[in-house]
């Protein structure tokens, strides 16, 4: 009895437990030949339309599934490291195959020519890589946002904000030129300008879309932000996201940014004014090539671009397609904003820490006493001068000018002392908060031993005060004693 109560309670040896009726079996056989039903392992019957699909991994609970998953995760992040690299490698191959296509078709290539062709074989083929690799980046983040959060069902992660972002993205890292497949083996007009390599027989429409095809592929570079946010250490530090968690910090690109600003300001601010420089002057060029003015040519589309971005227009030079005045206008928007950071990046760095205004204000309050007292000495002595004059002297102009010197002496006082006044003013606003602090921090600790030290003392006279007390009882009881024996004696 006892081994069989052993068999119908220990888990997993359940199942194994024997059939006793003849009912049981029946019902069993029953519901196989139904189909419908499941068995339980204690041989009873389940219904399938009373099962709940369950919310998470049946595993969740166990330490090693915990640890799977955090292998599972780490590997997730650093897949989606390397193809978010390999894809800002393949956007930025792309747009450096579509410069020399269009420098090179240009200067010695026909259109419709063979190595146009090439070119613009291989900057189609990177454009593909691209997209194959964001198509697996986000394949990867779905599968991370799944461990993270223990789905089960990759639908609950395909929310409709991300469906139409990775369409979005898709769109827009999918443009780049394709007229050289238009004009191959077509009759061309050698005379003509092209660009880029494509023939101006398809009419000027054709040539305004692949210069536009061209300005756009640079939107590809918003990759930059995905690779430096997987790439930073803010993001992999665990200490980082750790002490965020419990601030409630959330580790975007923004956060990252606004960290290498802080710690590294005018490197950040050159790199991206010279890169945006360059590509801005390129975008001109490209824009005002089939005018044949002078902002088709390199050095000069660099200049207005840098008049334009420091917002001084000399009006020299200026676009004259629609496509260069709005490369002009982001130019001129963008330089406002660097130019502000320029601006706030050297204030910061031309003003002074702690230490140095300390040391800046106390020997300006040093020479500020001595021309004081220089200043001092100089009423006293103008004042001097003037008694002498009038008691000696009987030249109204000698005393008229002592008179003014006297004055002029007294002014130079009266403003070094409120120079001194705004000095002080001045340095008394430079409050350093750490000293202030150990200042208090010492100011209570001394009051409460000296508090402590008044509690003992107080103890002590308590406790004299007691021993009095019982003295003075004592004292009472004894002279009780002597002077009442004989009334005793006598009742």
């Amino acid at each position: 009895m006892e081994q069989q109560a052993e068999t119908e309670t220990t888990p997993g040896v359940a199942a194994a437990r024997p059939v006793d009726t003849e009912e049981e079996m029946e019902m069993i056989d029953r519901s196989r030949q139904r189909g419908g039903a499941t068995v339980d392992c204690d041989g009873g019957v389940r219904d399938p339309e009373n099962v709940s699909a369950p919310l998470a991994f049946p595993g969740t609970q166990k330490r090693g599934n915990y640890l799977s998953r955090l292998r599972d995760r780490k590997l997730l992040l650093e897949e989606k490291k390397f193809l978010c690299s390999a894809a800002l490698c393949m956007g930025v191959l792309g747009i450096l195959l579509m410069i020399i296509h269009s420098e090179i078709c240009r200067l010695s290539f026909q259109p419709g020519s063979n190595a146009a062709f090439i070119l613009n074989c291989f900057i189609s083929l990177s454009t593909a890589c691209l997209l194959i690799s964001l198509a697996v980046f986000h394949y990867k983040d779905v599968r991370l946002f799944i461990i993270d959060h223990n789905y089960i069902d990759w639908r609950i992660a395909m929310t409709g904000r991300r469906v139409l972002l990775f369409i979005l993205e898709l769109l827009v890292c999918s443009i780049h030129p394709v007229g050289t497949y238009w004009s191959l083996h077509l009759p061309t007009n050698s005379s003509s300008p092209a660009l880029p390599c494509v023939s101006e027989d398809h009419g000027v429409a054709l040539m305004d879309l692949e210069r536009l095809a061209c300005i756009l592929m640079f939107l590809r570079l918003y990759l930059v932000h995905r690779v430096m946010l997987l790439h930073s250490k803010v993001l992999l530090s665990a200490s980082y996201r750790s002490v965020g968690s419990l601030n409630s910090i959330k580790f975007t690109f923004r956060l990252v940014l606004k960290m290498m600003l802080n710690k590294y300001p005018t490197r950040m601010l050159m790199v991206f004014i010279m890169f945006f420089w360059i590509t801005a002057s390129w975008m001109l060029t490209l824009c005002e090539r089939h005018t044949h003015e002078s902002t088709a040519h390199m050095g000069t589309a660099m200049w207005l671009i840098a008049i334009t971005f420091l917002t001084v227009g000399y009006g020299d030079v200026s676009p004259y397609t629609s496509c260069g005045k709005v490369v002009c206008l982001f130019a001129g928007l963008l330089g406002v904003a660097c130019t502000a950071m320029l601006v706030a990046v050297v204030a910061k760095k031309l003003a002074l820490n702690k230490g140095e205004e300390y040391v800046h204000y106390f020997m300006m309050n040093i020479q500020t006493t001595k021309r004081l007292r220089h200043a001092a000495a100089n009423v006293l002595r103008e004042c001097w001068l003037l008694h002498r004059t009038t008691l000696k002297s009987r030249s109204r102009r000698e005393h008229r000018r002592r008179q003014r010197c006297f004055l002029d002496a007294i002014i130079a006082f009266r403003h070094l002392r409120l120079h001194q006044k705004q000095l002080r003013h001045d340095s008394s606003e430079m409050v350093d908060l750490p000293k202030l602090h150990q200042i208090m921090t010492d100011l209570s600790n001394n009051w409460n031993s000296w508090c402590q030290k008044v509690e003992v003392r107080l103890r002590i006279l308590e406790e004299k005060v007691d021993n009095l007390n019982r003295a003075f009882e004592i004292t009472s009881e004894l002279l009780c004693q002597v002077l009442d024996p004989p009334n005793r004696e006598n009742r």
